[in-house]
């Protein structure tokens, strides 16, 4: 089966690659553990929140790769510890997000459960450039055999 793309137009010039991020967007899983905020705290900054209680620095790591965050938690148990109930999730977890190509990571921090990952989005310039144009027909004539 082939599958119509809606980026294949003559006008959409260098947009091909937004196919490939919307079939990455549609693999990631729908798993709701563990939940999190993405807050916009300005124009340019956005800051993800994670819910890790339980979770400590050493079970945790936050990677970045070809423009997705990763955030990855796997608890190390002691093996000494007897649990009469058990209601703090222990689960280990696996949270991808799409980065746009132009938000970088400036850091994480994790405090009272929470991983919060702080992103920044340069600012847009606004730029107008000229082109010049060169006139090549006297070198192309020559090429032909004119």
């Amino acid at each position: 089966m082939t599958r119509s793309s809606n980026f294949k137009s003559p006008l959409l010039l260098g947009f091909d690659h937004l196919e490939q991020i919307l079939d990455q967007a549609s693999k990631i899983s729908g798993d709701a553990y563990p939940p999190y905020d993405i807050i916009q705290s300005d124009s340019n900054s956005l800051k993800i929140v994670v819910a890790v209680a339980g979770f400590i620095e050493q079970d945790l790591s936050v990677t970045v790769e070809m423009n997705q965050l990763h955030i990855h938690g796997q608890q190390t148990e002691d093996s000494d510890t007897v649990f009469i109930h058990r209601g703090i999730a222990s689960r280990r977890f696996h949270r991808t997000f799409l980065l746009a190509e132009n938000i970088e990571v400036e850091g994480a921090s994790l405090a009272d459960g929470l991983l919060r990952i702080d992103l920044a989005r340069p600012p847009q310039t606004n730029s107008k450039r000229t082109i010049e144009i060169h006139n090549t027909s006297k070198s192309v004539s020559k090429k032909i055999g004119k």
